[in-house]
């Protein structure tokens, strides 16, 4: 049988000593899918919550950085491996993160997972699941009939409402993820602890491999392929000289030291010349955007620049709500 490794620490855990730290193995159990809907309505259609079902809730703004896209937010997708172990309860999950999000999940021989919830700004993914285990997406991005939360250490206020509208009774437990993306739910685990995961919903198997990249992963493709190249201070300079070659001769006096006032200098803050046939990657907004000056000959570029400035040479115009900044 197929064997994922799951590595569960004792410093960052706290729950096993660093003499009892060994590997876990994630086991992988039959039928399992990576495939989930979100359903039309903010419920599990015919869950039944038995009494001694207990609520848990886990997540952070982020996890640890998962190296690729899951979506064209222009934020790289961020991980946490969730090992849950409760073999005397069942288990309902409440997961919430900010950022695009893989939920890898694992469970110990003996835990039953009821559901899980999970929710956030960006693309939320659950992996490692049974296809029998029902999943309720809610998130920004994808409308979700729930709306949307994070988890984190102060913003907490919408999870006992959302839990007991779902499965009529609280959260019982929060626990709090970090940088590391790595949560213990439940009980403690031992060094015989087996962890049983879905070989077919594996975090790298949601990677789009044929999607174009978005945000600066975007921008350093198309530099690469010769698409665009950084914008040096010539560049801008050389912007506001056209500029100010084409522009009526202002009837102003000339100021000392410096001659008739020219327009502001186009800032070079992730800046790029457009050199050839090039469409903005997605996701250039906030601390994504760019500033591009379009060369001579090369036609606008397609797509959406979102919140960066565009100085095209071919019209000696700015677009964007940046221009003149």
């Amino acid at each position: 049988m197929k064997v994922i490794m799951f590595l569960v620490s004792a410093i960052l855990y706290g729950q096993v000593s660093a003499e009892e730290l060994k590997d876990f193995d994630f086991e992988i159990p039959p039928k399992s899918t990576q495939d989930r809907a979100t359903v039309p309505e903010c419920k599990f259609e015919g869950l039944h919550v038995p009494d001694t079902a207990v609520i848990y809730a886990a997540g952070a703004y982020s996890g640890r950085d998962a190296g690729f896209q899951i979506d064209q937010s222009g934020h790289a997708a961020t991980q946490f491996d969730i090992a849950v172990n409760s073999q005397d309860r069942p288990v309902i999950l409440i997961l919430g993160a900010y950022e695009p999000t893989i939920w890898n999940l694992g469970w110990s021989d003996g835990t039953e997972i009821l559901a899980v919830l999970a929710s956030g700004y960006h693309r939320q993914i659950v992996a490692g699941l049974q296809s029998d285990t029902p999943v309720l997406i809610s998130s920004h991005e994808n409308r979700g009939p729930c709306g949307y939360f994070y988890i984190g250490k102060g913003n907490n206020a919408s999870l006992n409402p959302m839990s007991r509208k779902l499965f009529g009774k609280p959260v019982q437990l929060l626990y709090p993820g970090d940088k590391t993306g790595k949560i213990v739910v439940g009980e403690p685990l031992s060094g015989a602890d087996r962890l049983l995961t879905s070989s077919n919903s594996s975090p790298g198997s949601f990677r789009d491999k044929n999607a174009p990249l978005a945000g600066k992963d975007g921008l350093d493709d198309a530099v690469a392929k010769g698409l665009i190249r950084p914008a040096m201070l010539s560049d801008a300079d050389k912007w506001v000289e056209e500029v100010a070659a084409n522009t009526p001769k202002q009837d102003v006096p000339p100021i000392a030291g410096q001659g008739i006032p020219k327009s502001a200098r186009p800032s070079l803050r992730n800046a790029y010349v457009v050199l050839k046939n090039f469409t903005y990657p997605s996701g250039l907004f906030g601390g994504n955007s760019a500033t591009f000056f379009i060369a001579y000959g090369v036609p606008e570029p397609k797509g959406d620049p979102g919140h960066s400035a565009v100085y095209d040479f071919n019209l000696l115009r700015c677009r964007g709500a940046l221009c003149g900044r």
